[in-house]
């Protein structure tokens, strides 16, 4: 049941009450339901319900319907659902010379986007910036609840905030981007890794069905991947989990940043194919042309990086054992060029598994999934 009414109150998620949150991200998660029904899955009394309802709907965050439960007769079972307005996110995800910032409701609907070319990638330019665009957003559409940050890179937790510890496309180290960034705007703000950020808004938003356990990889100039284990992202101790670019998989092909010629990296990314298939750099383009065409270097460079593809999904399978895997990014031509060469990588390297039952797939993507990833990590911060 679609909602749509006038955008009026001042959301105070972050002073939600524990019951009120779980009732509030039952919706988000689940949809509108009976009140039966949420009291069944989230184990409350009649009596708790009543008074965490009252208090959702004077704060704004649900409205009150009818739902004819299928199968049943006589009075509609009174239901509650989501006022998907009733809180917007940014989601900000920086590349080497590029700002995607966008803005979601608490259905991670996407209400407003822009793009924004860096000055600098002094980190104060940055932050600036990011603040900027914050503010000319909020008096468009009225008042953020938070701002969630994604780079390819490093993240860490730390006692006040987590901190980039480093990334290569930005040249940064040992940066508190999250505290900055909520100093310069306002409000509260977090930094996530980009493809974990991705993995958490497909675990939450990805589809009609959800999955306990959910492997995403990110394949465009680098290759990440996030998971997701029994409900919970895992970030690992460090910030660090889901890197397995440089898992050693034999041939020769680009040499990546620790020297290697035969890892994921040497052949999976988009820079690697570039120079696998003979073009300049920048020219994924260009190689996708050719390879479209039949030429056989650049064909031959596709086919590298999906049999290398298949082997970096049989590292997270024979690892995580998920109950799904998705395949997004911009760089993932290689599937539709050499699907074959990917299900033979996928077989070569998975340990005691049937290749085929393997469930993958391969979300829609745009570029501005990762800005709505980090949109969607700060909704998991103030409400999981």
């Amino acid at each position: 049941m679609a909602i749509s009414i006038p955008f009026a109150v001042d959301t105070g998620i972050q002073g939600l009450p524990d019951t009120e949150r779980r009732v509030l991200l039952e919706l988000i998660l689940h949809g509108g339901q009976s009140r039966v029904r949420i009291a069944e899955r989230l184990g409350l009394s009649r009596t708790s319900l009543t008074r965490v309802t009252r208090q959702l709907l004077d704060a704004g965050f649900v409205i009150e319907g009818e739902m004819q439960l299928s199968g049943t007769r006589g009075r509609p079972a009174e239901a509650l659902y989501l006022r998907q307005d009733a809180a917007r996110f940014a989601g900000v995800k920086l590349t080497a010379d590029q700002l995607y910032l966008v803005v979601t409701d608490l259905s991670a609907t996407i209400v407003a986007e822009t793009a924004v070319a860096l000055p600098s990638r002094k980190v104060e330019d940055v932050v600036a910036l990011i603040a900027h665009e914050i503010a000319r957003l909020e008096d468009q559409l009225g008042a953020l609840t938070g701002v969630g940050i994604a780079a390819a890179g490093d993240v860490r937790s730390a006692d006040r905030g987590p901190i980039l510890q480093h990334s290569n496309f930005l040249g940064w180290d040992e940066v508190p981007l999250a505290r900055l960034v909520a100093d310069a705007s306002g409000i509260p703000a977090t930094l996530v890794n980009d493809v974990h950020a991705l993995t958490g808004a497909q675990h939450w938003f990805g589809g009609e069905e959800r999955h306990r356990s959910l492997v995403v990889y990110g394949v465009g100039a680098g290759i990440g991947c996030g998971v997701v284990i029994a409900e919970e992202l895992h970030l690992g101790a460090h910030g660090r989990a889901g890197r397995i670019g440089h898992s050693r998989i034999g041939g020769r092909g680009r040499r990546c940043e620790n020297g290697h010629r035969d890892c994921i990296h040497s052949f999976v990314t988009m820079p690697a194919i570039e120079q696998g298939a003979g073009v300049e750099a920048g020219e994924y383009a260009l190689a996708l042309d050719r390879a479209r065409g039949g030429e056989a270097v650049a064909l031959g460079a596709f086919e590298s990086a999906a049999r290398a593809l298949g082997a970096a999904v049989a590292d997270a399978v024979n690892a995580y054992d998920p109950d799904m895997v998705a395949i997004m990014g911009e760089g993932v031509d290689m599937l539709d060029l050499a699907p074959e060469q990917f299900r033979t990588g996928l077989a070569e390297f998975l340990e005691q598994g049937d290749a085929g039952s393997i469930l993958i797939d391969r979300p829609p993507f745009h570029f501005d999934l990762y800005a709505r990833g980090a949109a969607v990590a700060v909704m998991r911060e103030l409400l999981a």
